[in-house]
């Protein structure tokens, strides 16, 4: 199953509230995110069937393997393209949205170079 930018976005976020809550819910993620509970839970439905996500009886959230993969490599992609552009002069808020923008259509192959750069000169 493919997934879009939209469910790389669901994932990045499971990620990031998995990391300062013990548990995530689909209220937590739409409180984060500023969307609709019955959007979140489309969504979340979409990628428990894309096996991006499970949700148990109490309904949290958790990242199977390949949505952890998914989100890591969506995060990876947004912390570093942060810094790239902050580096450059511009006020973290927008470097963050920006990187936001940038980090769903972005090539492996820049990526890697950005990335490289950073760590170069970090």
């Amino acid at each position: 199953m493919q997934i879009y930018e939209s469910g790389e976005m669901y994932l990045e976020t499971i990620l990031i509230l998995s990391q300062k809550l013990s548990f995530v819910r689909s209220i937590d993620v739409a409180d984060y995110m500023g969307f609709s509970k019955p959007s979140v839970s489309r969504a979340m439905g979409i990628l428990r069937r894309g096996e991006y996500i499970t949700v148990d009886k109490d309904g949290y959230i958790s990242l199977t393997e390949s949505g952890k993969a998914v989100a890591e490599k969506i995060y990876d992609r947004h912390t570093t393209l942060t810094e790239f552009i902050a580096a450059m002069g511009v006020d973290r808020e927008t470097a963050a949205a920006d990187a936001c923008k940038i980090e769903h259509d972005i090539s492996e192959k820049t990526f890697d170079a950005i990335k490289a750069h950073v760590e170069k000169h970090s």
